[in-house]
């Protein structure tokens, strides 16, 4: 039964997410807090690691979230799951793809869709800060502070178009070197 849990809660999660894997980020964690099966902190952890590696995002946090609900079948299958509507889209969209592209439906849709992805981005991002940063973590000054400037320093890196993948490297390495240090 959990298996079927899983692909169908993916599927769904797959199916009614456009704009990408950040885009899912609010279905994913409502999805998954709703069927308790990981705390908001695993999500979280979930989140820094399926962006950290190799791969899609929305791929690599189902699978992630199926190994750890149902082992390797649950990854299979949150997996498949994710990736099987947009799948079915592509091949209707290749089918009809002249039809698709000159519809003043298609083209109402993307310019209403857009927006509403920058809103749930937004809100996925409002909402790990407060699991993160939120009252009910008791986090000292010297980890937040540690954070913020990372952040900080993160963003205008981002900002100045510095590859991603060094970015990456050099938030892990101010946060190891910042938790060997100060012991957070």
């Amino acid at each position: 039964m959990i298996y079927l849990e899983l692909f169908l809660t993916f599927f769904k999660i797959g199916l009614f997410t456009f704009g990408g894997g950040y885009a899912m980020l609010p279905l994913i964690q409502s999805e998954v807090l709703a069927h308790h099966w990981m705390e908001m902190d695993d999500i979280v952890n979930f989140i820094a690691v399926s962006e950290s590696t190799p791969g899609p995002f929305a791929v690599n946090i189902s699978t992630y979230i199926g190994r750890m609900t149902a082992g390797i079948g649950g990854a299979f299958l949150a997996t498949f799951g994710v990736v099987l509507p947009s799948f079915l889209v592509i091949l209707i969209v290749v089918r009809f793809y002249e039809q698709f592209k000159k519809s003043k439906w298609v083209e109402g849709a993307m310019t209403g869709l857009r927006p509403a992805v920058i809103g749930l981005i937004g809100a996925s991002l409002l909402s790990i800060a407060i699991g993160i940063f939120g009252p009910a973590n008791n986090h000292n000054f010297p980890s937040i502070a540690v954070s913020a400037g990372i952040f900080l320093l993160m963003t205008v890196l981002a900002f100045r178009k510095q590859h991603p993948i060094l970015i990456i490297f050099l938030s892990a390495a101010i946060g190891i070197l910042a938790g060997y240090i100060l012991g957070i």
